[in-house]
């Protein structure tokens, strides 16, 4: 639930004259009415208070030797570091260009000289108002956009694991095949899959298939550089999408990955296991590899000849290897048609 928003805290207001006995005048008169009253008796002075500690309102003198209020009221307002702040000028012009050029500066409203209390009160307590909706506004806009973020993250992450999910991976591939198939650039793709994983879940549960399954990520997301993708596609397989990178790279990517896997010691419950991985690998541009789905398929059919042909090892998906074995299966495949 949002925290509540709390309005009960004393208003600070920041007096800014270069006569002492005005402010002495100002400041008894609002505390009269239940305001804190700091001062400042130059445009200096007051922009440092105002950068220390940010005042509720700025009740602001225009005529100040150093830095007139215009500057300290143009300083205030351009500045996106400094929450919103409204500005009373108390000035003696009372003329129409003279009241348009303080507003231009940033004020939010203006008095003149000599103050009627009761009109000042009405107006400060009027930008109080205004800059508590502002700062109630302020909140909920943050607590809707941090609300939005954590809905996107899980709309793309895979629960367990914290890796993308497959939907998010599949966007991800989209946007990089575009770019890759534009610029002429490699991408290459990885499907790796945990060896005899289901043992696992039979012999220790669910709950040890889980942990082997988000160490597994871990290493994988430690492996991979920032500009790569890593996520869960389905049940033990996972997808490492690798822009930038040609397909030797790739393999030798992968080599290393099913390495480090082979020598972790998966622990859970007191309780220690090895497992090893099989990846297979693809990428693109290539002549057999015509969009993302071609890819996609090819890494697939990589990893299903490294699982058939021995598990714990990386194929590449135009190898010998697997030229010979997909022959095989389709050889096998026409057959078992014929009879």
């Amino acid at each position: 639930m949002a925290p509540e928003i709390q309005h009960d805290r004393r208003k600070r207001i920041l007096v800014v004259d270069d006569h002492p006995d005005n402010i002495e005048l100002l400041q008894a008169s609002l505390e009269a009415q239940g305001y804190v009253v700091e001062s400042a008796e130059d445009g200096q002075e007051a922009l440092d208070c105002i950068y220390r500690t940010p005042p509720d309102l700025v009740l602001l003198d225009v005529m100040m030797p150093k830095m007139n209020g215009l500057e300290v009221a143009r300083r205030i307002k351009n500045d996106p570091a400094l929450p919103f702040i409204p500005i009373i000028l108390q000035t003696a012009l009372d003329s129409t260009e003279d009241m348009v050029q303080g507003l231009d500066s940033g004020a939010d409203d203006y008095i003149i000289k000599p103050l009627n209390f009761r009109e000042l009160q009405a107006r400060v307590k009027s930008l109080l108002r205004i800059k508590m909706l502002q700062n109630d506004l302020t909140q909920r806009e943050r607590q809707l956009s941090e609300a939005n973020s954590r809905l996107l993250a899980t709309a793309r992450t895979d629960e367990l694991t914290q890796l993308d999910n497959r939907r998010y991976l599949q966007e991800r591939l989209h946007d990089m095949w575009r770019y890759s198939d534009r610029l002429h650039e490699p991408l290459s793709l990885v499907m790796c899959d945990i060896d005899r994983f289901k043992p696992v879940n039979d012999r220790y549960g669910h709950q040890a298939g889980d942990v082997v399954l988000k160490q597994f990520a871990t290493l994988l997301k430690s492996a991979a550089r920032d500009i790569d993708r890593v996520g869960r596609y389905g049940g033990e397989e996972f997808l490492l999408l690798l822009p930038g990178t040609v397909l030797d790279a790739a393999v030798t990517f992968a080599e290393r990955v099913r390495s480090e896997v082979e020598q972790h010691t998966f622990t859970f419950n007191g309780k220690t296991m090895h497992r090893t991985m099989s990846c297979g690998v693809a990428a693109g541009p290539h002549p057999r590899i015509a969009n993302e789905e071609a890819l996609i398929k090819a890494a697939d059919e990589a990893l299903y000849v490294a699982k058939e042909s021995g598990r714990n090892r990386v194929v590449r998906f135009d190898s010998r290897e697997f030229n010979e074995h997909i022959a095989t299966v389709k050889v096998y495949e026409e057959e078992s048609d014929i009879l």
